[in-house]
């Protein structure tokens, strides 16, 4: 279960990976990647095939990011986040936010495995993110009681 506490610890992390970034530049990990550093938050896009998105290099994994990150969000299909939450816990990586749809059973086992404090079944913009859709989505979800506690 997500709590409060693992939402406030991950969105303190001034420096993030992001783990599937489009290198199309249209896909939602692509914009939530520009409202988070919009935010203020050092996002560093990473895709494992590499290249660049609108002239960005997209890294192929945390080992190649240019300095360690805090935390890292997952954006990736459920069959491909064990093993993002197994790369974050190899590089002591210790905030992992596997972002609503990319969850797992084993993501999240991997996750609890590794003592990673893990936010799932959240999206990340309603925290971190400033648009209105996702204020008010926070808004109504906290008249109704559906915020971590």
């Amino acid at each position: 279960m997500t709590t409060k506490a693992s939402v406030d610890s991950f969105t303190s992390q001034p420096a993030l990976a992001l783990v599937g970034v489009s290198r199309s530049g249209n896909a939602f990990s692509n914009a939530t990647m520009k409202e988070l550093r919009e935010k203020g938050y050092t996002v560093y896009p990473i895709n494992r095939n590499g290249g660049e998105v609108n002239g960005e290099k997209l890294y192929t994994s945390l080992a190649e990011l240019p300095q360690p990150v805090g935390g890292m969000l997952v954006m990736v299909a459920s069959a491909q986040s064990e093993a993002a939450v197994r790369e974050a816990a190899a590089h002591g990586v210790k905030h992992v936010w596997l972002q609503q749809g990319s969850e797992s059973p084993a993501a999240i086992q991997a996750a609890r495995d590794s003592g990673i404090d893990l936010v799932h079944g959240e999206c990340i913009l309603m925290f971190a993110g400033s648009s209105s859709f996702h204020g008010f989505h926070r808004f109504i979800n906290k008249i109704i009681g559906k915020l971590p506690k």
